[in-house]
Order: C-alpha cells, then sequence, then structure tokens
C-alpha cells in the first residue's frame, strides 16, 4: 500500500478517464515475494 500513490500516476498515463474500474486489497506479503497482485474482468 506504501506504493499506492505510484501506482496511480501509473494507471493514469495509460488509462484514460473513465477509468476502469479496479480492486486495491492490503495485505502484510504476497506469495513468492511479489509486489503487486492483479485481478481482472475481460469482456470478450
Amino acid at each position: 500500500m506504501s506504493d499506492y500513490a505510484a501506482m496511480n500516476g501509473i494507471y493514469a498515463k495509460y488509462f484514460s478517464p473513465p477509468f476502469p474500474a479496479r480492486t486495491a486489497i492490503g495485505v502484510a506479503a504476497l506469495p513468492l515475494g511479489a509486489c503487486i497482485e492483479i485481478d481482472l474482468v475481460v469482456k470478450a
């Protein structure tokens, strides 16, 4: 969560308003030392 502001900046760089929905979950640690976990839904 300490990188949330930086993530918002990157998100805004690649997407434009209205921004796609997203999920943010704060955890103590991710498996295998990962920095982020990404969740998505795709409309085909």
